[in-house]
């Protein structure tokens, strides 16, 4: 399966992963409509990933400080998942971040996806948790 991944850059496609992370984390998981929109979506680095010109896939980079930064909010349409979407927008927010001299990436993943990142050479870093009404897991990945 071929998937397109790149910078958001138009309003269209800021209005289209809007709709997708509302779909999957409003819609499918109850996740508070007002703890999924926060004041970082403006200043993050998006992936927006397509298929047939269609976004299917989104996921955020945050820059903390110069050399560590926090990948978030990956959302895939659900009939594109386990089919190497995921890989893809998170290899391309990795890229983005070396490419930018991080040397350290914090996520905090859904505890039930957390193989997902594990596969990925991300480590756990300290105990679960409840975020947005879910277990969650921080976890680590030194990329420099």
């Amino acid at each position: 399966m071929s998937f397109e991944v790149k910078h958001l850059t138009s309003t269209q496609e800021t209005e289209s992963i809007r709709l997708l992370r509302t779909r999957v984390f409003v819609d499918e998981q109850g996740v508070s409509p007002q703890l999924e929109n926060d004041e970082f979506d403006d200043v993050a680095i998006h992936a927006v990933a397509y298929r047939d010109g269609i976004v299917v896939g989104t996921g955020r980079l945050i820059i903390d400080t110069p050399t560590e930064a926090r990948i978030g909010r990956m959302a895939i349409e659900a009939h594109f998942r386990r089919s190497g979407l995921g890989s893809a927008v998170l290899t391309f927010l990795e890229n983005e971040a070396r490419a930018r001299g991080i040397i350290r990436i914090v996520l905090h993943a859904q505890y039930y996806v957390k193989n997902f990142y594990f596969n990925h050479g991300y480590c756990q870093h300290g105990d679960s948790f409840t975020e947005a009404g879910m277990q969650h897991i921080e976890m680590t990945k030194d990329i420099g």
